[in-house]
């Protein structure tokens, strides 16, 4: 494993079923694995863990959690045994004071905001995997705080991975033709790209509802917090790459993020 500084990270997750899929877009997640440094350890911040406060998985086995439902057996039956790291989780709730970082004590475990995409990324399992929980009485400003502050585990090896979608409208979704996107899609995706090339950090915190595109991409928070994490992790020097675009049932943006 490498001690180089980690990039950043975020995944736009979509459906479930891309943890059993072999498409282009789970292709481009594995292909990802052989662009960046292998880490220590993978510290997610999944759309799908939500608490009053904020928390980390803290035992050295998490449970999968199969937290969807409707979908075929077949994906209840995905496994992904990855160790947890307690010694990690240790260190960030005796670090952080303002805010206090909690341990779950195997409350939680790792949600398929987080499996379905490390499946693809580390396929062996074979590299630590803690999932921080988002705080969701907090405003935007505090999870891209938040982030900023977890910064320095880029320098300890640790891989900040954010899973989430930059649009996410589950009340729109096209059934009938899974690869298009609606023009209030396309037209949101577009302008966080160009907030992102931008470093316009504070409009992307700030302004993502100011516009009848962006109020449709982002009905919930939920999805989009976890870019704020990786946002606020980054680097002004970091180089920024979009490794993965595209859409997905109209009203899902695919487009990751990888800044250095």
């Amino acid at each position: 494993m490498s001690s180089a500084k980690m990039p950043v990270l975020f995944l736009g997750h979509g459906s479930p079923m891309n943890a059993l899929a072999d498409n282009t877009f789970t292709k481009s997640i594995s292909k990802l694995a052989n662009e960046i440094p292998t880490p220590k350890a993978v510290l997610t911040i999944s759309a799908h863990w939500q608490t009053k406060g904020t928390y980390v998985t803290s035992t050295d086995k998490p449970r999968l959690i199969y937290d969807m439902s409707g979908f075929p057996d077949e994906l209840y039956q995905v496994k992904y045994p990855a160790a947890g790291d307690s010694e990690l989780a240790e260190e960030l709730h005796k670090k952080f004071i303002d805010p206090s970082i909690g341990k779950d004590d195997g409350q939680w475990g790792l949600d398929h905001g987080t499996w379905s995409v490390l499946k693809h990324l580390y396929p062996k399992a074979d590299i630590p995997v803690l999932q921080l929980s988002m705080d969701h009485s907090k405003p935007p400003l505090f999870h891209y705080e938040l982030g900023n502050k977890l910064k320095e585990l880029r320098n300890e090896g640790v891989l900040i991975l954010g899973s989430g979608n930059i649009v996410h409208n589950l009340r729109r979704i096209n059934w009938e033709n899974p690869d298009s996107a609606f023009e209030w899609n396309i037209e949101f995706d577009h302008w966080a790209e160009k907030q992102i090339l931008d470093q316009n950090h504070q409009s992307l915190i700030n302004d993502f509802h100011i516009t009848e595109a962006g109020k449709l991409s982002i009905p919930t928070l939920e999805h989009y917090l976890p870019l704020l994490y990786v946002l606020g992790a980054s680097d002004k020097s970091d180089v920024i790459n979009f490794d993965i675009k595209g859409y997905e049932l109209g009203s899902l943006s695919q487009r990751s993020v990888r800044l250095g």
